[in-house]
């Protein structure tokens, strides 16, 4: 994947009901892959769907993640999956540390194990941040800087380019197109979600990882963020569940 090419993540959350309808969205999107030339687009069903999604899609037309991956591949550890096991299904990304995660007791320490786990296996890792609220003294971003330097803790830099970020504010999360946040402050997060990396690792290394916004994406909105957010991409929720919305959406980001 290339730094100059968009992504755009859908996020099914534990949707929907019937493997049926997965392959019913999963396919309305598919069919629309052709026309973007400029992005990519990963698709992240429960994963009881992902080996079955796989199927339909031979040519890879589109990307398939994990919702979540445990830090450890084999063992007594009931009901988890690890990253060799989501690998073999079909998977090439992950989600970790979704604010919906952090919020039932993951740590930063817990998903610094997964991030890590999933990048040795060879999976990419989509790393989610964000802030409950904000506070005028800018304590929030003291609380960001510190998920992105523990999340991110023994990363090699020889493999940030299978890093991605989403900055996804939780104040903003399944609230109305007008409550995400405008472009120019995506921007201004952007800007010191970079600064914290460069502090990190080197500048250079740093434009190795794309940032995504995520937040009550919706087509009204998307081009905005993206475009004057100057971020690499959407991680989108509920919008992603109609291939109608989420086509339109890819639509307007891989025209910017």
């Amino acid at each position: 994947m290339k730094k100059d090419r968009k992504l755009v993540v859908g996020n099914w959350k534990m949707n929907p009901g019937t493997l049926e309808e997965a392959k019913r969205i999963y396919g309305g999107i598919k069919k629309k892959k052709a026309l973007f030339s400029h992005t990519d687009i990963v698709m992240c069903p429960p994963s009881i769907f992902i080996a079955e999604l796989k199927k339909t899609d031979r040519n890879k037309d589109l990307l398939l993640g994990a919702q979540n991956v445990f830090h450890e591949n084999i063992g007594a550890f009931t009901g988890e999956i690890g990253p060799a096991l989501f690998r073999d299904s079909g998977a090439e990304y992950t989600l970790v540390g979704h604010s919906e995660r952090r919020l039932r007791g993951e740590s930063d320490e817990d998903i610094n194990k997964k991030v890590n786990s999933a990048l040795k296996e060879g999976l990419k890792v989509i790393l989610c941040i964000g802030e409950k609220e904000r506070d005028l003294e800018g304590e929030y971003l003291s609380f960001i800087k510190n998920q992105l330097r523990v999340g991110l803790d023994k990363v090699n830099k020889k493999i940030l380019s299978d890093v991605v970020i989403a900055y996804e504010p939780v104040w903003a999360i399944g609230k109305s197109d007008s409550e995400a946040m405008k472009g120019k402050d995506v921007h201004e997060m952007a800007i010191f979600i970079r600064k914290t990396l460069s502090e990190m690792y080197s500048p250079q290394e740093v434009l190795e990882i794309k940032i995504l916004y995520g937040g009550s994406v919706s087509a009204l909105n998307a081009q905005d963020i993206v475009g004057e957010g100057y971020v690499d991409g959407l991680l989108v929720g509920r919008q992603s569940l109609s291939a109608e919305a989420f086509v339109e959406i890819i639509q307007i980001v891989d025209n910017l």
